[in-house]
C-alpha cells in the first residue's frame, strides 16, 4: 500500500472566511489527507481564542472526509514533520501575497527539503476576502455573510454586535 500524501494547510484563521474554505475544498481534492493547521499567533492579537478558530475551521470543513484540523505552535515545518506530511499548501490572492509566501517558500525548503509548497488560488470571487478585511468590516457593523459561514458570522455578531447579519 502506498504512503498516503498528506499536505498541511496553516494560517491564523482569524476568522476563517470562504476563501479558506475554497482552498480547503481544492487542496483536499489533491492530497489523501489535509490537516489544517491553526497557528497559535503569539506573533498577533487574534479576536477568538485558539480554541474557537480550530472549532470554526472543524465546522466549516466538517463535510470534507479526508480533512482534519489541528493547532499548532512552533515551526511550521515541525508540525509538517510531525505529521509526516510532503506539502504545505499555501492560498495565494494576489502579486503581494506571492511575494511574501515564495519568500516563506523558500526559506521552509531550507528547513525541511522533502516538503513542497503548493500555491492554490481561490475562486475569482472569493480572492478579495482576507481576515483582516472581515474583523475590520465586521467591527464597523458591516454585513460579512458572503465573506463566511454562518457559524462564524454569528460568532463576529457576538463579539460585535453591530454587525450586519
Amino acid at each position: 500500500m502506498p504512503t498516503p500524501r498528506i499536505a498541511v494547510y496553516s494560517g491564523t484563521f482569524d476568522p476563517f472566511t470562504l476563501g479558506h474554505g475554497d482552498v480547503v475544498q481544492r487542496a483536499a481534492g489533491l492530497f489523501d489527507q489535509l490537516v489544517i493547521a491553526v497557528a497559535v499567533a503569539h506573533h498577533k492579537k487574534t479576536l477568538f481564542s485558539l480554541e474557537a478558530r480550530v472549532h470554526h475551521a472543524q465546522e466549516a470543513t466538517k463535510s470534507i472526509a479526508n480533512v482534519a484540523v489541528r493547532p499548532f505552535d512552533g515551526l511550521i515545518m515541525d508540525f509538517c514533520d510531525a505529521q509526516h506530511a510532503c506539502a504545505v499548501v499555501r492560498g495565494i490572492r494576489n502579486l503581494t501575497d506571492f511575494d511574501y509566501e515564495a519568500q516563506m517558500a523558500a526559506m521552509n525548503r531550507k528547513l525541511r527539503p522533502g516538503v513542497e509548497t503548493v500555491f492554490l488560488l481561490p475562486d475569482a470571487p472569493l480572492a478579495c476576502i482576507s481576515s483582516t478585511l472581515v474583523r475590520e468590516i465586521s467591527k464597523l457593523g458591516g454585513n460579512v455573510q458572503q465573506l463566511v459561514s454562518p457559524a462564524v458570522a454569528a460568532a463576529l455578531a457576538s463579539v460585535h454586535p453591530k454587525t450586519g447579519v
